[in-house]
């Protein structure tokens, strides 16, 4: 399996790219947002570290070199009034062009916006337009109706423990000459109610941060529900893969994304997923990872029984009867 993963500039000073030098065989892109720039997480750089920019070219010449695919990401949820103009239009090409000029250009834009994906495909048409995990699309259906738009598609997390339905897709897009990709260690909710609004406020994190804003209110159903240690099966019941799990996949997914933007400890999730194993709490390599949450307890990743990825891939939704995810728990959630 190739992995797709995260750009950050991790805060222990270690370059990116020595990460991803000592996992060569294991990464096939990075993927990486514009400093400055809305996209599906916050900004890169803020609002005050200056030298990010500079960093983040230097770092892309050094993974070019390496002969890694660069993604730029263009996947914020809401462009507010500039998501028809002509100006993000514009913006985005130059950015690309400057790119190409820097380090040969991105090889992938993935977006989630449709605007943006025709611009770009329209000016760069030999470039792979990829559809962004937040757009959720989980049917064939509705691949095929944005099918003219997008080379590939990161499936709808929610659907991926499914592998006769992760087969079925990757069918199709093996027959229409598309690409499938997978979102490995997501720790969100599965079917979130409040991931568009989620999406959106991330989209506008430069503007929320300068308003006085709610101080009784947690915009993240996630953290909420997890103050309640009764609510904890929930995070077995997510759309994460585990390590141990992703050979599953092999054959059926060109890529799997290692959400890293935001980790902690980029360096141990791409470890743990390249090796296919990992010794530990599994809240350590999701993002979010809800260990504070959970603390003094954790997920004992060795402690999942055999059968869990069969019986998930089979599971019915139906909790009510079910009760196999509350007895897992028994077995992977320890104390310290």
């Amino acid at each position: 399996m190739r992995f797709a993963l995260g750009y950050q500039q991790p805060d222990n000073g270690e370059p990116f790219p020595a990460i991803v030098a000592d996992y060569r065989d294991a990464v096939g892109e990075v993927f990486f947002p514009w400093a400055g720039a809305p996209s599906g997480r916050a900004a890169l750089g803020g609002a005050s570290n200056w030298s990010a920019q500079q960093i983040l070219e230097e770092d892309l010449v050094e993974l070019r070199k390496m002969g890694v695919k660069l993604d730029l990401l263009f996947n914020a949820n809401c462009y507010g009034a500039r998501a028809l103009s002509k100006s993000l239009d514009n913006e985005t090409a130059s950015i690309i062009e400057y790119l190409g000029e820097l380090c040969g250009g991105p090889d992938i834009v993935t977006t989630t916006s449709l605007a943006i994906a025709h611009s770009v495909k329209k000016r760069f048409p030999n470039m792979e337009i990829r559809a962004s995990v937040n757009m959720r699309l989980g049917t064939l259906q509705a691949m095929r109706y944005v099918s003219g738009l997008f080379d590939s598609f990161y499936l709808q997390r929610d659907l991926q423990r499914n592998l006769p339905y992760v087969r079925k897709v990757s069918e199709w897009c093996n027959a229409n000459g598309k690409k499938l990709c997978l979102l490995a260690n997501s720790g969100c909710l599965r079917f979130c109610p409040g991931q568009s609004f989620h999406d959106n406020l991330v989209a506008h994190d430069s503007e929320i941060l300068e308003m006085n804003n709610l101080e009784d209110f947690n915009p993240h159903v996630c953290w909420k529900l997890y103050e309640k240690p009764e609510n904890f099966v929930e995070i077995l019941k997510a759309t994460w893969i585990r390590p141990e799990d992703v050979a599953l996949y092999e054959g059926l997914v060109d890529t799997m994304k290692l959400a890293t933007r935001q980790h902690s400890h980029p360096r141990m999730v791409l470890g743990a997923y390249s090796k296919g194993h990992f010794s530990g709490s599994l809240l350590d390599i999701l993002e979010p990872g809800f260990s504070r949450a959970f603390a003094p307890k954790y997920l004992d990743n060795a402690s999942f029984p055999p059968d869990w990825a069969e019986r998930q891939s089979a599971c019915s939704s139906d909790c009510g009867i079910c009760g196999y995810c509350d007895e897992v728990l028994t077995k992977v959630l320890k104390s310290h």
